[in-house]
């Protein structure tokens, strides 16, 4: 009897159920509806609950037996590519992206891979809700027993309580840090052996907007490791602020495996259920939740009383469908990969289509060129290739002139055409260059999220340190003209380490140019006629001092040839090297000016495609998490 009377007990039938027999052996009603007609028909029942019991038990035994899989990850489904390009993404960007910013995708992974090592036959659904809403009331009901405790001392549950209908959920509950005491199981019942609710794990949480703090802290870790949520709201604090935006509005993607019920019911008059029912879905709707009604996905929304007992079985029965479902720890991990991905938007989708283009590498070399001054280097060229043929074809007295003016007189005329711009009045070469650099880095960043758009400038400015010195080098390589060494450096590199411009010393001594093949003869045709005035003049001279017989026309003629024939012969040898000393320039100024370039090239361009290289894997990562958000899982 004493067995039997803790079998009763145990039930939750003990009180009472035996009053008949107690008051005389009639037979009776018990507290569920059936006949109990004295010992035999109690033993009778006390023997099929231990048959249901040890049914129960085997079944657990062979569910146990079962291997543990992947928590609800279909083979081939689109998830585990998610999670895979997640963890790839976070991998290329902790270089570029700081700790804190990748920490939310860093615990998704490590919450999917944990609950993906954990049983996939269970699925967890916290019960939270706010002081007095009735939410463990509710968890009650839905268990068929009291096991968490409800009064009217708040807080009431102060410890998350878990209540699992079948075994090997052990894993799951050392997860949320649910201690062995507050662990329980279903009563022996018709709730116990529905074969619907068989997986379920229910968390009893404390209340979300308790005084004490640690209460708060262990609703929001537990809420961050569940399958799903039942949000239990009242009439009274239903549209409470701290709900909403704590709670709600931040995990309005999960609105899959979100319930929210409308408790105490019971305690509205007529249609006001309906009214605030209504009101309640207007709230969620503005907190951006889905709402799954008419067979769309979303959250789940109705009203109940969980201590009348009135939509407590609808309730029970979803719940059970969903479990069944058996796609909840899914749905949960997909829609934590949505927030993540939506929290690293602003550094992985860009504004416009950054990058360098043809335009703004032209623009970075044209820059560069005038900062080592291949436009100045080309002229120079070409006026020294000019010069040269002056001092080969021209009269032997304008190259006496020549001679004159290059001994560095005051007033000189061809120095003042090669003097330099004061400094004062023009840009230095390093600024040139660090204003070239600054430019194509700005092109090349623009629309960039801000750490890679500052990824790519410090890449641009760490290639550009050194980067007039080094083109002066490459210019004194390309043959640039008043590159010339001078004392174990350049002088344009001296120039651009004083503040000059890079190719300032091209008012210098330029290499010689290569001589045409008719040169000799033009000058030789100079000398003839340079010999033609002496011996003119000369005969002039003999018949003036009465040496030679007089006769003027004729060595006035031979001089006068002389004279007319010399500026003839340096006018014709201007007009023909006018062609090969433009060639000359612009050649001269071709090899500086890809001397630059290429320079450029490899110390900053190629840095900064290297960056935006980088960018577009990672923001190909980015696309492979997020392309399957808008299409359905």
């Amino acid at each position: 009897m004493t067995a039997v009377t803790d079998q009763d007990n145990g039930n939750g039938n003990g009180n009472g159920k035996d009053s008949g027999k107690a008051d005389g052996g009639a037979p009776g009603r018990d507290g569920d509806g059936r006949w109990d007609d004295g010992l035999i028909a109690r033993r009778a029942a006390a023997a099929a609950a231990d048959e249901a019991g040890d049914t129960v038990s085997r079944a657990s035994a062979e569910d146990d037996a079962e291997p543990q899989v992947e928590a609800y990850v279909p083979s081939g489904g689109p998830l585990p590519p998610r999670l895979d390009a997640l963890r790839e993404l976070v991998g290329l960007s902790r270089a570029r992206l700081d700790r804190d910013t990748l920490a939310e995708a860093g615990r998704v992974l490590d919450e999917a891979a944990a609950r993906q090592r954990l049983s996939s036959r269970h699925t967890v659904i916290a019960v939270a809700g706010a002081t007095g809403s009735g939410k463990s009331t509710l968890f009650n009901a839905l268990a068929g027993a009291t096991i968490s405790d409800t009064g009217l001392r708040r807080p009431t549950t102060s410890q998350p309580i878990a209540c699992s209908w079948t075994d090997g959920a052990a894993g799951l509950l050392d997860r949320l840090a649910v201690p062995g005491r507050l662990r329980r199981r279903p009563h022996p019942g018709p709730v116990a052996f529905d074969e619907a609710l068989q997986g379920l794990v229910l968390v009893d949480l404390p209340d979300h907007d308790s005084a004490a703090t640690e209460h708060r802290d262990q609703v929001d870790r537990v809420l961050a490791l569940v399958d799903a949520v039942i949000w239990v709201v009242d009439p009274e604090k239903y549209a409470d602020a701290a709900l909403h935006e704590r709670y709600l509005r931040p995990l309005a993607g999960h609105a899959e495996v979100t319930f929210v019920v409308l408790n105490q019911t019971d305690r509205l008059p007529g249609e006001a259920a309906d009214l605030v029912l209504d009101d309640l879905r207007r709230l969620l709707d503005d907190d951006g939740i889905a709402l799954g009604e008419h067979g769309e996905p979303g959250a789940t929304v109705m009203s109940l009383s969980a201590l009348t007992g009135d939509g407590v079985p609808e309730l029970r029965e979803m719940v059970g469908r969903f479990v069944q479902d058996r796609t909840a720890a899914t749905r949960r991990l997909w829609a934590d990969v949505d927030a993540a991905a939506a929290r690293l938007r602003p550094v992985y989708v860009a504004e416009g289509r950054p990058g360098l283009g043809e335009r703004a590498r032209e623009e970075f070399t044209d820059r560069l060129a005038e900062a080592v001054g291949a436009a100045a280097a080309g002229q120079a060229a070409e006026r020294e290739w000019r010069r040269n043929a002056g001092r080969a074809c021209g009269t032997p007295w304008l190259r006496l002139w020549r001679w004159y003016e290059n001994r560095g007189l005051p007033g000189s005329l061809d120095r003042m055409g090669q003097a330099l711009t004061p400094p004062e009045e023009e840009l230095t070469a390093r600024q040139r260059v660090e204003q070239a650099v600054r430019i194509v880095a700005d092109d090349a960043a623009d629309g960039l999220p801000g750490p890679w758009a500052q990824a790519v400038r410090e890449a641009a400015f760490t290639g550009a340190e050194g980067l007039p010195e080094a083109l002066d080098e490459l210019a004194v390589r390309a043959g640039a003209p008043g590159a010339s060494k001078r004392g174990g450096g350049t002088e344009a590199g001296q120039g651009a380490a004083t503040g000059a411009p890079v190719g300032g010393a091209l008012g210098g001594r330029p290499a010689k140019p290569p001589r045409p093949k008719w040169w000799p003869a033009a000058v030789l045709a100079q000398v003839s006629m340079t010999l033609l005035q002496i011996f003119g003049g000369l005969w002039l001279v003999g018949q003036i001092i009465g040496v030679l017989e007089p006769g003027l026309l004729t060595p006035a003629l031979i001089m006068l040839a002389g004279v007319v024939g010399g500026p003839l012969v340096e006018w014709s040898c201007a007009a023909a090297i006018r062609g090969p000393a433009r060639r000359y320039g612009q050649d001269a100024e071709r090899r500086l000016r890809e001397a630059a370039a290429g320079c450029g090239r490899a110390r900053v361009l190629d840095p900064v495609a290297a960056e935006l290289v980088r960018y577009r894997e990672v923001r190909e990562r980015y696309v492979t998490v997020t392309e399957f958000s808008t299409t359905g899982r």
